[in-house]
């Protein structure tokens, strides 16, 4: 019989604030597992989240970088990154 496949049981410590803190959600599993899945989609895709590259990251984004450059947009202040050639400064504000 193939069933479905059980998911993996994964603990970690938390400190008393936190716990303090989830103690009113009523399912604090599925809570858990659905701000990783944000945090996940939300992490740098070229640091994955860490924070620093890696020196070979850095050297490819050097290399990137030379081209390019990060300016704040004009709409959401949030930064990001225009191609210096084209002026590409996609803002998804335009196109929504």
């Amino acid at each position: 019989m193939a069933g479905k496949k059980k998911g993996e049981v994964i603990t970690f410590k938390v400190d008393e604030s936190l716990a303090h803190a989830l103690e009113g959600i009523p399912n604090r599993s599925e809570f858990i597992r659905n701000s990783i899945l944000h945090a996940l989609e939300n992490a740098c895709p070229l640091c994955k989240g860490v924070g620093i590259l890696t020196p070979n990251q850095r050297a490819h984004w050097d290399r990137f970088a030379e081209h390019h450059s990060i300016k704040e947009c004009t709409v959401c202040n949030e930064f990001h990154i225009v191609c210096d050639e084209s002026g590409d400064g996609f803002l998804p504000h335009e196109h929504a």
